[in-house]
């Protein structure tokens, strides 16, 4: 396996983000158009004045830019380390997997308890990645290994 196959599940997330910011746009537009709110209700955020189904949509997004952000730096982290096994590209995988679900449960039924435990075993995974980096750091001995200009 090539290490580069670490960044498919990063590229995979990086889409489905994009995928819910147009989401959010059409349900915002939606919104202003049917006269169910203002755009000035967007002015610093969103207001409460917004209806529910569009401010979760703009928390769901919010939620895509926190805890994957840590998902973004392992992955790139373990490719500059050159520590890439198939084992962290399968974790990776799952770890998208899951918040693709957390997001489509967040934007349909949005049960509070599926939701959180989707979202907890992401953290447990994301957390595995980690201790898998971490311990893989150790077998880089020296920091010029890391530096391209030596």
């Amino acid at each position: 396996m090539k290490s580069e196959a670490i960044f498919t599940p990063m590229l995979v997330l990086i889409f489905w983000t994009f995928a819910v910011v147009t989401f959010l746009a059409f349900k915002r537009f939606g919104g202003v158009f049917a006269g169910r709110t203002k755009a000035g209700h967007f002015k610093v955020g969103e207001s409460a004045k917004v209806p529910d189904d569009i401010r979760v949509v703009s928390r769901n997004l919010a939620n895509l830019f926190e805890m994957p952000v840590l998902f973004y730096a392992v992955c790139i982290s373990s490719y500059v380390i050159h520590h890439v096994s198939s084992a962290l590209v399968v974790l990776a995988w799952c770890y998208v997997g899951l918040r693709i679900v957390h997001t489509l449960v967040h934007l349909t039924y949005n049960q509070l308890l599926h939701r959180f435990s989707i979202y907890l075993a992401s953290c447990v995974l994301l957390l595995i990645m980690w201790v898998t980096f971490a311990v893989n750091l150790q077998h880089v001995t020296t920091v010029s290994k890391l530096w391209p200009f030596h």
